[in-house]
């Protein structure tokens, strides 16, 4: 066979495909590099982000782990040692002996029904009166002008600071020099008291039931607003179709409440009456300044939050002091899990169990 003659045509053409295969060959490899170098960049980039993440999420950290992280780990570790600040040693002590004498302490309890008491008489009002103004002003049949002020107005007492309220209101009642209190004036200006009594004058703070309602009264007074708001805020969330559809069925206002509002307004209400048993379980500064610092009369105000602040602090047992709030806590968990269960659509509990089945 002969052999092929070299042509020079075809020489050139495969030179110049390979010219090109390497000319792609390399913007192939600069396009991965500049992709390289961008994601590079890129990470670079979030990791400077994600240090100044740290940066600005560490003083919360740093505050939260100083003032109630590590609190509460030594809380529980107070409850289970003989700490005092006299530093005087508790005879037989053991791990659970503040526990032990926590349940059988009638001091304890005695300050936990004060607290059942106090929050019932501020949050039963609290909870209907705020439920029929909210749903009387949310009603939109009835357009109301002013809704706006009204909700602004109410709520200002909740930006109160307690501590003030509560030596505002000792002032005038007059836990001290009572005769001059301006409660005391105003009932002798308007002929209260007759003209023949020696004694014109009341000392309000020796009475239990007027002492439990007035706290109780300010309770009411200080969060009635926040929650009118809520209520209002979740009465708004109800779709407007439902009450459209109701009243084309002939049904009133009062109907469309309660067969309407109330059930949808099941979850705003159940977050009302935790959050409401959780701020009435850890009422301090009302009871505390507004008599003698200790509940009087009678211990009938020193709440459970009370009476812890008095064991550690005022009787010098920080150990029992713990154990009293750890005890709180447990209250609070069993009392929250109770209202969980009872405040539980039944129907929707049903409707699980007969799909497990």
């Amino acid at each position: 066979m002969q052999r092929e003659k070299n042509h020079p045509g075809r020489d050139a053409a495969e030179q110049g495909n390979e010219e090109v295969k390497d000319l792609a060959q390399t913007e192939a490899a600069v396009e991965i590099a500049l992709k390289n170098v961008k994601i590079k960049k890129s990470i670079g980039h979030e990791a400077l982000t994600n240090r100044w993440g740290y940066v600005f999420v560490a003083p919360f950290v740093i505050v939260f782990c100083t003032f109630n992280l590590w609190p509460t780990i030594n809380t529980f570790l107070l409850a289970f040692n003989d700490v005092r600040m006299d530093n005087r040693p508790t005879p037989d002590f053991h791990r659970l002996y503040h526990f032990q004498k926590l349940i059988v302490d009638p001091y304890f309890w005695g300050a936990l029904k004060n607290t059942f008491i106090i929050w019932g008489m501020n949050f039963i009002p609290q909870l209907g009166i705020a439920l029929l103004f909210a749903i009387y002003l949310s009603d939109t049949r009835l357009n109301l002008a002013g809704r706006g002020l009204f909700r602004a107005v109410v709520y200002l007492p909740n930006l109160l600071t307690a501590a003030s309220v509560a030596i505002l209101f000792r002032y005038l009642f007059g836990e001290a020099g009572y005769e001059k209190a301006p409660a005391n004036q105003f009932l002798r200006a308007i002929g209260f008291f007759g003209e023949g009594e020696v004694n014109n004058s009341i000392n309000f703070f020796r009475s239990v039931p007027f002492t439990r309602g007035l706290v109780a009264f300010i309770q009411w007074w200080m969060w009635y607003g926040h929650t009118l708001i809520l209520l209002m805020a979740g009465i708004t969330s109800i779709p407007e179709s439902l009450y459209e559809s109701a009243v084309v069925d002939g049904a009133n206002s009062r109907q469309t409440s309660f067969y309407i509002t109330l059930p949808l307004l099941r979850p705003m209400m159940l977050y009302i009456l935790v959050t409401s048993m959780i701020g009435g379980m850890q009422m301090f500064e009302i009871p505390r300044l507004i008599t003698n610092l200790q509940g009087s009369p009678n211990n009938s105000i020193r709440t459970t939050v009370l009476y812890q602040y008095n064991s550690a602090f005022d009787f010098r047992n920080l150990s029992y002091g713990a154990a009293v709030s750890i005890g709180v806590f447990i209250v609070t968990i069993a009392l929250a899990l109770l209202i969980f269960f009872f405040m539980q659509d039944r129907s929707e509990l049903k409707k699980k169990r007969g799909g497990v089945q």
